[in-house]
């Protein structure tokens, strides 16, 4: 059995008293003050992840040359993408499945990132790598040389900005900058996946872990906390974000798995485009909803969910108690090519049929900035 990769912050994740566990292929912390004060604190201050087992991958060369590859290979329009931009977006495999979902950051019209999830970074290199073109540009996985933490909370702003001493004000959801700092420039990005306004910050290894240290003194006057991946899993369903592995996979398509709102049509085709596209247009036989519970109980994945006459309609994806709205929720597969919000289904807990309701929009506001 192959040994789990730790961060650069292993260390002082086990200075802070954090609870390890394997996660991804990592070491990873899965709480430290507890998953419901963590959560809180990022809901109603700013919480601090270390996310730097993420993977980050870089494409640069001939404007068209990457410009085509990359719509080739994803189901969103990459050509609407500004430099200083970040976009939702997913790699399509050959089967018309996921082989990931990503955010693509545009520095300009000659280098793109891709930021993939911790588990499947070498997946979608390898993915990518047979079909690069093979001259005019250049593919390359530099993972190993980027760490990652996120700020994220009502106050991440105000916490970051004023150890920054910049207003970070005029950063946009889903843009970014660089930002020179300790002899670098740093990627400072207004994103996230917790629901809450905030940044992810890319530096070197080094860096990174100063800027941890730093941040979390810095802000703890005014509420921030280290959270680990409990907190992150509860904050995550609330704001009905999907996870690879669990919402989404290599099977099913965007569309089936919630994201359709990605798929765009453009002129350079991806694989099963023209399935994927009328599937946006029509619907699919199987689609991701949220639920949540009308009675006492707290979901997990894997369990059966009913309709309202007690017939089998699907399984739960991803299920949590709310530390937010205090009763259960999560994420299922149904078998129904429309469901409204509000509409009855059953979730089977241990055997009872537990009432719930669809959601089809973000458990909670959150405080994300739209701008």
């Amino acid at each position: 059995m192959s040994q789990s990769k730790t961060t650069p912050l292993y260390e002082v994740h086990k200075s802070l008293g954090a609870k390890m566990i394997p996660f991804g292929g990592w070491d990873m912390p899965v709480q430290y003050s507890g998953i419901i004060a963590e959560h809180t604190a990022t809901r109603e201050a700013a919480g601090l992840f270390d996310v730097s087992h993420m993977g980050e991958i870089f494409i640069e060369g001939d404007p068209k040359i990457i410009l085509d590859f990359l719509e080739s290979v994803t189901c969103n329009s990459v050509s609407s993408l500004t430099d200083g931009q970040v976009q939702y977006n997913a790699i399509i495999n050959r089967n018309g499945g996921l082989v990931d979902d990503i955010t693509l950051y545009r520095f300009n019209d000659q280098k793109y990132m891709i930021c993939a999830n911790a588990s499947n970074v070498d997946a979608v290199y390898e993915y990518l790598k047979p079909i690069f073109p093979k001259s005019g540009a250049k593919l390359e996985n530099q993972s190993a040389n980027w760490h990652q933490i996120a700020i994220q909370g009502p106050k991440a702003d105000e916490i970051l900005s004023s150890y920054l001493k910049s207003d970070l004000s005029k950063i946009g959801y889903y843009k970014f900058i660089l930002f020179p700092f300790n002899g670098e420039e740093v990627i400072l990005s207004r994103t996230g996946y917790t629901g809450e306004d905030g940044f992810e910050i890319y530096s070197s290894n080094v860096t990174g872990v100063k800027l941890w240290k730093e941040l979390l003194e810095h802000g703890k006057e005014k509420g921030l906390l280290p959270v680990g991946l409990g907190a992150r899993d509860t904050l995550r369903i609330e704001a009905k974000y999907p996870l690879y592995g669990h919402e989404l996979d290599d099977t099913r398509s965007p569309v089936q798995s919630g994201i359709g709102w990605i798929v765009k049509e453009k002129t350079v085709t991806y694989p099963h485009y023209d399935k994927i596209i009328q599937e946006k247009k029509e619907g699919t036989e199987q689609r991701i909803v949220g639920f949540e519970l009308q009675e006492a109980g707290v979901p997990r994945e894997n369990m059966p969910v009913l309709d309202s006459q007690g017939k089998n309609i699907g399984i739960t994806t991803s299920g949590t108690f709310s530390p937010s709205l205090k009763k259960g929720i999560g994420l299922a597969l149904i078998d129904c090519k429309k469901i409204n919000h509000g509409e009855s289904i059953q979730i089977e807990i241990r055997g009872q049929a537990k009432s719930a309701i669809v959601f089809t929009k973000s458990f909670i506001p959150g405080s994300i900035r739209k701008n």
